[in-house]
């Protein structure tokens, strides 16, 4: 059996930046542990899949895999499945809707821009947790403490969470995926996402993250459009918007890095 595979940088408009995803198109799902092998060999924050849908009104289905676990949402590697679609298999769409874990995920394209229709995950304020926080942290001055899916942590200032030196190994114990973030200087917020317990220390560009900020920083600033940047090394650029109570929208720019093959 041969794949083809495309690595894509996500959330950027220049190569080397962003989140590299790892893109295999798919006529038909392959078994749930060889997709889990491929994405632990390819090592990079996720690898996605899809086939196309017999659902009505769905073109794909999609599924996402850290190296270590499948995940239920991923912003980045959907952003690069739909820049594969529209830009190197040419399909003739003007958008594109996924079928997921998390629900149907409509994709749409502006110039170089691609918007991504996705749920919105208001997190409800923690008064209650682990006191061990601030100092996996780095020992960081937390102003609240939010969840949905993932542990949101709100941080003093931008310096804060982009000078943060978490010990993952601490943050492992108290919960799988950790997002710290606060106000902007150059943007509306900004933010870092760690989830050792998926098998990424730091993930440099993170969409499904934004399911649950967008709505945190809407609430907060009174503001419907955003733009967010994500602090890690690579960095990335988002477009935000809360459409309503229970979608946003993500946007971000792709750069295609390489095609390759696969023999299993």
């Amino acid at each position: 059996m041969k794949l083809t595979l495309y690595q894509v940088d996500a959330f950027t408009s220049k190569l080397f930046g962003g989140n590299p995803a790892a893109v295999v198109p798919l006529k038909k799902w392959l078994d749930t542990s060889l997709m889990q092998s491929l994405a632990l060999e390819n090592n990079l924050s996720e690898t996605v899949f899809f086939v196309p849908s017999e659902k009505k009104g769905v073109d794909y289905d999609i599924r996402w895999f850290t190296p270590a676990v499948e995940v239920n949402l991923c912003g980045h590697a959907t952003l690069a499945s739909s820049y594969v679609i529209f830009n190197i298999l040419k399909e003739k769409k003007k958008k594109i809707v996924f079928s997921c874990k998390s629900g149907l995920l409509r994709i749409t394209r502006t110039k170089d821009w691609i918007q991504m229709d996705f749920p919105s995950w208001a997190p409800e304020k923690l008064n209650d947790y682990s006191p061990s926080l601030s100092e996996a942290l780095g020992r960081v001055e937390i102003v609240g403490v939010y969840k949905h899916r993932d542990l949101l942590v709100e941080l003093m200032d931008e310096e804060a969470v982009k000078n943060s030196k978490p010990n993952f190994a601490e943050l492992k114990k108290i919960h799988d995926k950790i997002i710290i973030t606060a106000k902007g200087k150059s943007c509306d917020f900004v933010s870092r996402f760690f989830a050792p317990g998926a098998g990424i220390d730091e993930d440099p560009v993170t969409g499904s993250a934004h399911s649950q900020l967008i709505p945190f920083w809407s609430m907060k600033l009174g503001k419907k459009k955003m733009l967010a940047k994500q602090l890690s090394l690579r960095g990335g650029e988002l477009q935000c918007e809360q459409l309503n109570t229970e979608r946003v929208s993500i946007g971000g720019q792709c750069v295609f890095y390489m095609k390759g093959g696969v023999r299993i």
